[in-house]
Parts: C-alpha cells; sequence; structure tokens
C-alpha cells in the first residue's frame, strides 16, 4: 500500500494537547507546534480497522490480553529486536511515565537517589521528585557532534550518593543516541557491581537509523535480565499515545511481585480495551506502515539538514541515530535562552521543546518534532529563519 505522510490533518480542537493547549500555556494562538512527541499523522490503516470493529460491536467493559495479543507481540519483539521473553514476564501499565512511577515507589523509599543522564525526558525527574526521592544527574556530554557517557562520573555519582535505581533512556530522548551494546554494558556492569536497579525507557526502540542497531537492555546477559525492568509501548511508534497502554518486561519474579503491587495500588491494574485492540494490530499488521513511515522521517532529517546548513548555517543539527525528535544547537548566534525562546515563540509563532526542559546541558538547544507532514515542517524553519 502507499501511505501519504505529506497530508495535512487539522488537528485543531480535537482534545490535541498538541495544539489545543497553546493558549493555556502562554503560546500565540496562531502558533505552529512541534513540541511533543506525537505525529500529525493518522495512526496505521489496519489499527484503525481494528478500532472500528472494536466500536461497532459496541460493549467497552473491562479488559484483558488474549492469546492473538501475546502471539503479535511475541512476533514482533523476536523479528524486530531479537528479544524474547516468557509471558508471566509481561505486565502491562497505561504508559511509561506511570511505569517508572511504579518503579521508583517499588524499588526506593522517600529519600532514596535516583539517577538519570541528564539532557533527558524531563518526566524522569518529575516523578523522582514527585515520589520525595532524589535525582541525581551524571550529565552527557557532546564530542564531535555526538552526546557520549561519562562512566566515570557515573560511577563515581553511584558510590556518592547510594543510588538505588538507575533510569535509563534508550533510544535516547532528546539527544537522538541509539546507544551501542558495548556503551550499554559498560552501564550495566556499573549497576550489577554497585547493586542498582535498571528501569529502561525503550518506547523509541522502533526510530533507529541504520547502521545503528537497537538493543534491547535486558539481553546484554542473564545477570542484567534478572537486575533490570525493559519499558515499551506501541504509542510512539503508532501515534496511539492518547490509548494509555504499555508494556514492561521484568524477568525477575521478585522484582515482577514488587512492581506490580504498586501498580496495583493504584487500582489501575487492567489494559486499555482500546489499547489492547490497537496493540494488536499494530504488532501484527503494521510493520509496512512503519517502515514507510521511517522513510518519511529520513527526507524530512535529510530537508532539515539540508535546509540549516544553506540558510542557518549557524544551527548545529545533531545527527540523529534514532527517534523523530531532532536536537539543535543555537548557541552560535549569540542569544540567551530567554532570546531564543522569545524569537522562536513569539516572532516565528513556532512552539518548540526549549534545551533546557530536559537539562542545564541543554542550554541554547531546542528540540523539534519530525513527525509531520514536510510543508509544516518547512513552514515552521522558514518562520524561524526569518526571526533569527
Amino acid at each position: 500500500m502507499s501511505y501519504n505522510f505529506n497530508q495535512i490533518t487539522d488537528r485543531h480542537n480535537t482534545n490535541a494537547c498538541k495544539i489545543d493547549l497553546a493558549v493555556a500555556r502562554g503560546k500565540p494562538a496562531d502558533v505552529l507546534s512541534l513540541w511533543v512527541a506525537d505525529m500529525d499523522f493518522p495512526t496505521a490503516p489496519a489499527i484503525l480497522q481494528a478500532l472500528h470493529q472494536k466500536i461497532d460491536h459496541g460493549i467497552f467493559g473491562y479488559s484483558c490480553l488474549d492469546e492473538e495479543f501475546h502471539t503479535a507481540l511475541a512476533s514482533w519483539m523476536k523479528n524486530e529486536h531479537n528479544f524474547t521473553f516468557d509471558r508471566r514476564e509481561l505486565v502491562t501499565t497505561p504508559g511509561v511515565v506511570f511505569a517508572i512511577s511504579s518503579a521508583i515507589k517499588a524499588f526506593t523509599k522517600e529519600g532514596d537517589s535516583v539517577l538519570i543522564q541528564s539532557p533527558v525526558y524531563y518526566p524522569f525527574k518529575n516523578m523522582i521528585e514527585a515520589n520525595n526521592r532524589r535525582t541525581v544527574t551524571s550529565s552527557l556530554y557532546e564530542k564531535d557532534g555526538k552526546w557520549q557517557i561519562d562512566f566515570n562520573d557515573f560511577e563515581k555519582k553511584i558510590i556518592e550518593n547510594d543510588v538505588k535505581l538507575f533510569i535509563l533512556c534508550s533510544p535516547h530522548n532528546p539527544v537522538s543516541r541509539v546507544w551501542t551494546r558495548n556503551e550499554l554494558k559498560g552501564l550495566a556492569e556499573i549497576c550489577l557491581r554497585h547493586k542498582v536497579i535498571v528501569f529502561a525507557d525503550e518506547i523509541h526502540n522502533d526510530f533507529v537509523y541504520a547502521p545503528n542497531v537497537h538493543t534491547v537492555f535486558s539481553t546484554l546477559s542473564e545477570e542484567v535480565a534478572q537486575n533490570s525492568i525493559v519499558s515499551m509501548s506501541p504509542s510512539k511508534s503508532f501515534n496511539l499515545a492518547g490509548l494509555q497502554f504499555s508494556t514492561n518486561f521484568i524477568k525477575n519474579p521478585e522484582l515482577r511481585a514488587k512492581f506490580k503491587d504498586e501498580r496495583n495500588k493504584t487500582g489501575y491494574d487492567e489494559p486499555s480495551l482500546m489499547g489492547i485492540v490497537a496493540a494488536k494490530a499494530a504488532y501484527s499488521q503494521g510493520k509496512e506502515w512503519l517502515e514507510e513511515l521511517k522513510k518519511h522521517l529520513l527526507e524530512n532529517i535529510a530537508f532539515v539538514r539540508s535546509y540549516l546548513k544553506e540558510k542557518i548555517p549557524q544551527a548545529r543539527l545533531i545527527e540523529p541515530e534514532g527517534t523523530f525528535l531532532l536536537w539543535i544547537d543555537f548557541s552560535a548566534l549569540g542569544y540567551t535562552d530567554e532570546e531564543l525562546d522569545r524569537l522562536i515563540v513569539n516572532k516565528a509563532k513556532v512552539w518548540l521543546d526549549r534545551g533546557t526542559m530536559f537539562g542545564a546541558e541543554g542550554k541554547c538547544y531546542q528540540r523539534i518534532n519530525i513527525a509531520t507532514p514536510q510543508a509544516l515542517l518547512k513552514e515552521a524553519i522558514d518562520r524561524i529563519a526569518g526571526a533569527l
């Protein structure tokens, strides 16, 4: 089939946070929104068909996973990520951030230290602090246009702060790194050495650009698998975030029991019906749509790369290895973060994510979501270039 990812779908007045919260968040009413990480495309036709069939059935009661779902998920994980699991290891949650909060409560107590690698997806820090734990940061650093892990600092921070839990972002949002197997092994060995449990947020795992390869964290070794939780979801891959469904793989029965206990305390222990339906269709019939989508994303990346080189040469694109989120360094233009924000939001009327939202290391960076028709992306970049 042919899928048109350049067709513009009007998302105004559809309860879309990305669009309809602009004025409430202090942005101009006519701002062009390329901030939050959902996509401006309808999901795959096979998923829409499955959802329509469920709607036509008309009953939306309490729901559970079925054999078809388990088969579809197992096949997807084996074929796409060389990962196999026992279905007893699977625990569903309404989303990955929900799972992070559950893990924090399950594996740490109030006042304990939880480690993140900044700049990183800001709900990590939010969840740590909302649960009265202490955020410890081991900063990533940039070298030759590529963000890197400071392994010495990582281990030092663990020792100095008696860290109990590490939240890993893999592939990394916002710096668009796909960590190599050796990099992940380095992190895993340090965590095992100091008895630090690892929560691996792998929600962007289906967006990896060759020659990079995503490694599921728990496949590093049996010992690593026993010390980790791997969380993922079809929400990014198939634009299903609003259906509130994610999967978590926990091999260690003791960790799994603690995690499930914290999830169950919320009263939210049953999966979303529409989430199940959509995920089943995505994993069994969504491959072709996703492959075409990734081609579109590569075209958008090439467009931004070429545009910046020609018209805003001071703006530096960090070459993405994965995700549909570009990390752009505007520091050479000489603006402060506040000045840059005012120009982009108020003059260009484009809503991006300011780099310092992800940590101090994001100073003078902006994160831009390219999962949009190229005409909208071009308009956004044109507006930014004009304002600058």
